[in-house]
C-alpha cells in the first residue's frame, strides 16, 4: 500500500496533468522535478478561464465604460466641475493598471484564487459604499478608490492567467474575455436607465452590485491555475526594457491609453450639450458605443489569430481610432453622433481588446508573464489616471466647448500609434510579412 505523502505526490501528479500542467511523458516522474507542459490551447478547463475571464472584465472594464451613466449625474447633483469628476473615474482606472505589478507577481507566486477573491471583495464593498455616498470625497474613496484596488486585483492577473492556457488561440481567447466590457457595457447602463428614475441613485448602484456579486461567485467556483509557483523573482524585472520592442510598446499604449476612454466617459455629456439630446438618447449613445464593443473586440482579435498577430493588428485599429477622434470635431447632429459611436465603439473596442493579447505576445517566458505584462499595466495607469482629467480641464477651459479636448485625444492616439509601428520595427525589421 502506498504512503500517505506517496498517495499524495501521486494525485497532485494526475490533477496536473489533467489541467495541462505537466507532458504526457512525465508519468511517473515526482511533481517537484515534472517538467511544465506545453498550454493545451483549448479543453474545458482552459475555456472556463476564459469564461472567468469575460466576467472579470464585466465586472470591471463593463462598470468603468459605462462612467459616462455617472459623469452627468455627479456633475449635476455634486455641482462640480467635470475635471473633478473625471478623477473619480480615472482613478479608478489607475488602480486596475497601477497594482498590475503587484497583483501580476502574485499570480506568477501561485496566489491567483487569494489575489481574485480580495479583489473581487474590495470591488463589492466599492460598488455598495458608492451607494451610500452623498458627497464628492466619498466618491473618490468609494468608487475611485476601493473599487479600483479591487479592479487592480482582477485584471492582471485573469490576462497573465489566460495566456498561460492558450498559445495559438491566444488573441482570440484574451478577446473573448475582453468582450466583457462590451456585455457589461450594456448590461450596466440598462440598468440604470430602467431604474434610475425609478427607484433612485442609491438603488440603482445596489442592483448593479449585486450583478457583480453573482459573476464574483462564479468566477471562484471556476479559476483554476496552471503553472507551479514562481516563488523567487523581483517585482519588477527592469532587464524586460533592454529589449526595445518592449520599451517602445510601452511608450505606446500609453499614449494610446491617454486617449481612448476620453470618448467613453465624454459622449453622453457631449450628446446632452452640444447637440442637444434627451437624457434618454444620450444612455441609447453610450450603450451603442458599448455594444459595438462586441464585434470590435472579436473581429480583429480573429483576424490576428488567422493572419497576422495581435502587435500587426493594434498598429491600424490604434490609427483609425485616432482618425475618428479627430473626425469627431465635425459632429453637430444626432445622426452624426450616432455615426461617431457607431465606428468609434468598434475601434475603441479592438484598442482595449488588442493591448493585453499583444503585451502577452512579447512575454516569451510563461512564468514571468505575471511580471512582465504588471510593469507596462502600471506604466499605463499614470496615461489612464490622467487622460480623462485632462480632457476634463480642456472642456473647461474652453467654456463648456470639446475641440481642444478632441485634439488632445486624437494626437495622443496617433503618437501612440506611431511608437507601436517603432516597436514592431525594432522587433521584424522591414518585414512587413512577419508575424507578431
Amino acid at each position: 500500500m502506498k504512503s500517505a505523502d506517496a498517495q499524495e505526490n501521486y494525485q497532485i501528479h494526475e490533477d496536473s496533468k489533467e489541467s495541462g500542467i505537466l507532458d504526457s511523458d512525465t508519468e511517473g516522474t515526482p511533481f517537484k522535478e515534472a517538467v511544465v507542459g506545453e498550454a493545451p490551447d483549448g479543453g474545458l478547463t482552459a475555456w472556463l478561464q476564459v469564461l472567468c475571464g469575460h466576467l472579470i472584465v464585466f465586472n470591471v472594464w463593463g462598470y468603468i465604460n459605462s462612467y459616462g451613466i455617472f459623469e452627468s449625474y455627479y456633475v449635476t447633483t455634486l455641482n462640480r466641475s467635470s475635471s473633478d469628476i473625471a478623477w473619480v473615474g480615472s482613478l479608478e482606472i489607475f488602480f486596475v493598471y497601477f497594482l498590475g505589478s503587484f497583483s501580476g507577481r502574485a499570480t506568477d507566486a501561485g496566489y491567483v484564487r487569494a489575489t481574485l477573491a480580495a479583489g473581487l471583495f474590495m470591488q463589492l464593498l466599492g460598488v455598495f459604499m458608492t451607494s451610500l455616498a452623498t458627497s464628492y470625497w466619498q466618491l473618490l474613496l468609494s468608487q475611485g478608490v476601493c473599487q479600483g484596488i479591487g479592479d487592480g486585483l482582477l485584471f492582471c492577473p485573469i490576462v497573465a492567467l489566460m495566456s498561460t492556457y492558450f498559445t495559438k488561440k491566444r488573441t482570440i481567447a484574451i478577446s473573448i474575455s475582453a468582450c466583457g466590457a462590451a456585455t457589461g457595457g450594456l448590461v450596466f447602463p440598462a440598468i440604470a436607465q430602467t431604474l434610475l428614475h425609478r427607484i433612485g441613485f442609491a438603488w440603482t448602484v445596489r442592483v448593479m452590485g449585486f450583478v457583480l456579486l453573482f459573476n464574483a461567485g462564479v468566477i471562484l467556483l471556476c479559476v483554476r491555475q496552471r503553472l507551479p509557483p514562481r516563488k523567487s523573482g523581483s517585482l519588477i524585472e527592469l532587464k524586460a526594457f533592454t529589449d526595445l520592442s518592449y520599451t517602445f510598446f510601452a511608450m505606446g499604449t500609453f499614449f494610446c491609453f491617454w486617449a481612448v476612454y476620453y470618448a467613453y466617459d465624454y459622449v453622453r455629456s457631449f450628446g446632452q450639450d452640444i447637440i442637444g439630446v434627451s437624457d434618454y438618447t444620450s444612455f441609447s449613445a453610450l450603450m451603442i458605443m458599448n455594444g459595438l464593443g462586441l464585434p470590435g473586440r472579436l473581429i480583429p482579435a480573429f483576424l490576428s489569430d488567422r493572419y497576422t498577430g495581435p502587435v500587426n493588428m493594434f498598429i491600424p485599429v490604434s490609427g483609425f481610432a485616432a482618425v475618428l477622434l479627430y473626425c469627431w470635431i465635425a459632429i453637430n447632429s444626432y445622426g452624426g453622433l450616432i455615426a461617431f459611436v457607431v465606428v468609434y465603439g468598434f475601434f475603441g473596442g479592438g484598442v482595449q481588446s488588442l493591448f493585453p493579447s499583444a503585451l502577452a505576445s512579447l512575454t516569451d517566458e510563461p512564468s514571468k508573464a505575471g511580471v512582465h505584462i504588471g510593469m507596462i499595466f502600471s506604466i499605463v495607469s499614470i496615461a489612464s489616471l490622467t487622460g480623462p482629467p485632462i480632457a476634463g480641464a480642456l472642456i473647461d477651459i474652453h467654456g463648456g466647448q470639446y475641440l481642444y479636448a478632441q485634439l488632445f485625444g486624437g494626437t495622443s492616439m496617433v503618437l501612440g500609434c506611431l511608437l507601436l509601428i517603432v516597436a514592431r520595427y525594432c522587433k521584424c525589421g522591414m518585414n512587413l510579412y512577419q508575424r507578431m
